[in-house]
């Protein structure tokens, strides 16, 4: 089938239609709201009638409405408080999660000194590095790059992102009731979703098996810690299905956008070495050569950090975030929207704003500096949405981002294999993410 990409005509036809238009995805009418200034009237100032969760098929078919990204009403409200609360104790944006990931970025550096300046794609060490901050949380352990189960699990995550974001994921985004029945490779989805449910089950057994009520080691075990808790309530909504959906969501969400973030920032700097040579002056004048970077080190790097958040803005790794609902009957700009109505917030449109941004359609680090060098917040950025939906792991994505970013750089150049002029920036293929071209680089230890 003929290559659609949704989120380009839907900003197309916002040209034509302006910020807030009707669009049929089948037989289903969805709203689609484009530009900074309505998606901030919808998410923000009224964040609870726009809180409802629309319409996934490719992932509903397995979640059923469970879990917390696709969860809806009172046990959404539950588990986001749990899991907000869970996570914070074990260290999100707190100083032990600093840890984790500072000795991750290490095993990193280490895997990348064994290519001794080769061509190579960053690609597989990426997505370990993410996924293992992930499993530090879920699992209270990290994984070896070569453990099988461990690659099954990135393997399982990686083919799921791209099937969902290829053309038969987007045909069943569309027609789901049709596409259901029709053979082609969306229907590995499913089966690649129950697999990773059954690699988290036996997580779990192993977390019940050695469980020690006084003392959880990890988010498994304070849920099910939680579970016996609730255990007297008919009206709780925890139990073993709402962990392994939730845990299969903290994966699926974790991994895959912080390693497409930065397999896209690593071959933007290829192609702009301008701005990788400002970076290692910042790093070596802040950092040095001596200690490792920290987050303490981000307040003292402005440009490090506005860099960061260019290239967020620029790869667009989830152009169209994930639909919403409306949660009751309201108006909005003039118009009656009715309970229930699909919502697709083109998040992209935002950190594209001509309006937000000066030169949007290049990448553009002063996007996020004042006059004076300083960084500068932009309201705009919708990297991770906004609202009652945010993402629940935006510290601990930041951290991420600044972490392996700077602890690469402190160790390595990095060298293209053709003309810098001549990459292309474009993904090489964007449905729910925007997936970059696979490539191959040089990293020269310095």
């Amino acid at each position: 089938p003929r290559k659609v990409v949704w989120f380009l005509l839907f900003f197309q036809l916002s040209k034509t239609y302006g910020p807030m238009y009707t669009f049929h995805l089948g037989s289903r009418p969805c709203v689609v709201l484009s530009g900074y200034q309505v998606l901030k009237e919808a998410l923000i100032d009224k964040a609870e009638e726009f809180s409802g969760r629309g319409d996934f098929p490719a992932v509903q078919m397995w979640s059923k409405g469970n879990g917390i990204v696709y969860g809806t009403g009172e046990r959404w409200r539950q588990l986001r408080r749990f899991a907000i609360g869970t996570l914070k104790n074990f260290g999100m944006g707190k100083r032990s999660m600093e840890q984790r990931i500072k000795e991750e970025a290490q095993f990193l550096v280490a895997e990348f000194r064994k290519t001794q300046g080769q061509p190579f794609d960053p690609t597989f060490f990426l997505s370990c590095a993410g996924s293992n901050i992930i499993c530090s949380l879920v699992f209270g352990e990290r994984f070896e790059y070569t453990d099988e189960a461990f690659l099954t699990l990135l393997d399982l995550i990686n083919s799921n992102w791209k099937l969902m974001s290829s053309t038969w994921g987007q045909l069943l985004f569309v027609f789901p009731n049709i596409m259901r029945w029709v053979p082609g490779p969306h229907q590995r989805i499913y089966a690649n979703y129950l697999k990773l449910a059954t690699f988290v089950g036996r997580r779990l057994e192993m977390n019940r098996q050695t469980l020690d009520p006084n003392s959880p080691r990890d988010f498994i075990d304070c849920f099910l810690i939680k579970i016996q808790q609730e255990k007297g309530n008919p009206s709780s909504h925890f139990n073993e299905d709402t962990m392994a959906k939730t845990t299969v969501n903290l994966f699926f969400a974790g991994t895959e956008t912080v390693s497409s973030t930065l397999r896209y920032g690593l071959r933007i700097l290829l192609r702009h070495p301008e701005v990788e040579e400002k970076l290692h002056e910042e790093i070596d004048r802040v950092i040095g050569d001596n200690r490792a970077p920290c987050m303490d080190d981000r307040s003292q790097m402005p440009y490090t950090d506005a860099v960061i958040h260019e290239m967020q803005r620029y790869a667009n790794v989830v152009p169209m975030g994930v639909p919403h609902t409306v949660t009751r009957d309201i108006e909005f700009r003039g118009y009656s929207l009715p309970k229930g109505l699909n919502v697709i917030p083109l998040l992209c449109t935002s950190q594209s704003d001509p309006t937000q941004f000066r030169n949007p359609n290049a990448f553009d680090p002063t996007h996020f500096l004042d006059e004076a060098g300083r960084f500068r917040k932009q309201e705009a950025f919708l990297a991770f949405s906004a609202g009652k939906r945010v993402c629940l792991g935006e510290g601990l994505a930041n951290m991420e981002l600044f972490l392996f970013l700077t602890t690469i750089l402190q160790n390595f150049r990095l060298k293209a294999l053709t003309d810098p002029a001549a990459i292309d920036l474009t993904p090489e293929s964007t449905g729910l993410g925007s997936i970059p071209r696979p490539y191959q680089f040089c990293l020269l230890p310095q």
